[in-house]
């Protein structure tokens, strides 16, 4: 009798020490989960907050062509609902809030300093939707298509990427198929030339093999960017 009450006492011990090793990785499991870093705003990271503007541009360009749908529409409208998935896969790989979109290639830039903006020319219009041509900031470069060779264009304008692959090059709501532009980020002095091959929502959008050649390790905005027109 003693013996079977010795086993059945270790039993207990053996059941007791299983039942709290569970209950601690249990709770180690909901420590280690509640611990984990929320999902980042555009407005706290510059990575989300160029993933986002990417998000929004494309997002108004799929909006826009079936508000004015054309023969070519339904292909446009597919290639960009794929780049939309991609840009939500990144997201979400940057930590990010998945989904968020800040629409317009002005979505949260930050106020140049006034000597800064005097040197570059910028101005702060906003673009008003595919197919304007226009700047509305300050009366300069009315209708970007008919600007002049060399001249600076889309003043004001941050820039980020399509999602689209492919060679290097560019997509645009005010330069029609064929136009060349310089692109140079004065945050790392990268610049590269591009021709632009498809219409977009901003005034410049780059693809992803063009975006590479001017970005800084990790972003996917553009701040201070000058654009001009060379051919």
């Amino acid at each position: 009798m003693s013996r079977r009450r010795t086993l059945s006492t270790k039993k207990k011990i053996a059941l007791l020490v299983s039942a709290a090793s569970v209950a601690g990785g249990g709770a180690f499991v909901m420590a280690s989960t509640s611990n984990a870093a929320p999902p980042k705003t555009a407005a706290e990271s510059s990575v989300c907050q160029g993933l986002a503007t990417a998000l929004g541009n494309n997002e108004r360009f799929i909006a826009d062509q079936k508000a004015n749908p054309d023969a070519q529409s339904q292909a446009r409208i597919a290639n960009r609902e794929a780049v939309v998935k991609q840009i939500k896969v990144q997201q979400e790989a940057s930590g990010c809030v998945v989904g968020e979109s800040a629409q317009g290639s002005q979505a949260g830039a930050p106020a140049a300093p006034p000597a800064e903006a005097g040197n570059q020319g910028q101005e702060q219009g906003q673009e008003q939707g595919q197919g304007q041509g226009q700047d509305q900031g300050g009366g300069q470069n009315q209708g970007g298509g008919q600007a002049a060779a060399g001249e600076q264009v889309c003043n004001g304008s941050t820039v980020t990427l399509s999602g689209e692959g492919g060679a290097p090059a560019a997509s645009s709501n005010q330069f029609p198929a064929g136009t060349k532009l310089k692109v140079t980020n004065l945050d790392n002095n990268k610049s590269t030339t591009v021709e632009v091959t498809s219409v977009s929502g901003s005034c410049v959008l780059l693809n992803n093999a063009a975006f590479e050649q001017v970005r800084e390790p990790g972003k996917f905005l553009i701040r201070r960017a000058v654009i001009e027109k060379v051919g």
